[in-house]
């Protein structure tokens, strides 16, 4: 996991989306243009939370999020999802 010089502020967290999947389970090849938007990803910083409520989810953890969750945003090449805490469903162990 490379070191990132983003900090998210209060209950929010920097997510790295999983690669789209390119083949489906019996081989057929997804174009781009039908490629379905990730919903799971790596927490690669996150804020320190709010006051009376620490973050749940720490860096390196997997998560799954809602298919329009976050903010798209591009840091030094590479596309990355900056949403709050509450946004994430999940943390896939």
């Amino acid at each position: 996991m490379a070191d990132i010089n983003l900090q998210p502020l209060a209950d929010r967290v920097l997510v790295e989306p999983s690669a789209a999947e390119t083949k489906t389970a019996s081989g057929i090849i997804i174009p781009d243009t039908a490629k379905e938007k990730p919903q799971e990803g790596t927490v690669v910083a996150a804020g320190n939370g709010k006051k009376d409520e620490p973050l749940t989810v720490k860096v390196g953890d997997r998560v799954l999020y809602g298919k329009y969750g976050g903010t798209e945003i591009k840091h030094e090449g590479k596309d990355y999802l900056i949403m709050r805490e509450s946004d994430i469903y999940a943390i896939v162990g």
